[in-house]
């Protein structure tokens, strides 16, 4: 099994986060909790339904990762692009994407 974590956008701003393992949305992937196994993915799943019909969050979902030197990184681009902020200014505090991380 690939391991997985669980990710949102805030409601109130629409920023990228991520559960923590204190049960909190964090906005730094690197502080995720990760699934090793199946029935951790799907308490993931089921603290997802839950933030989301609490209004927390949107755009709940598990989504792959793997560990590369003490790293979390994502397996799908998109979800690299979010890991690392939008390609274009967005928010202020939050600087565009690391090319680097997100290239290919």
């Amino acid at each position: 099994m690939v391991d997985k974590v669980l990710t949102a956008n805030r409601l109130t701003d629409g920023i990228a986060v991520w559960l923590n393992a204190n049960g909190e949305w964090v906005t730094s992937l690197q502080e995720a909790l990760v699934a090793r196994h199946a029935e951790a993915v799907a308490a993931l799943e089921e603290i997802g339904k839950k933030s989301y019909a609490d209004n927390k969050v949107v755009d709940v979902a598990v989504v792959e990762v793997q560990e590369n030197d003490g790293q979390l990184w994502p397996l799908r681009l998109r979800e690299r692009i979010r890991a690392q902020g939008p390609t274009m200014e967005y928010a202020p505090g939050y600087k565009p994407a690391d090319p680097e991380f997100i290239a290919v």
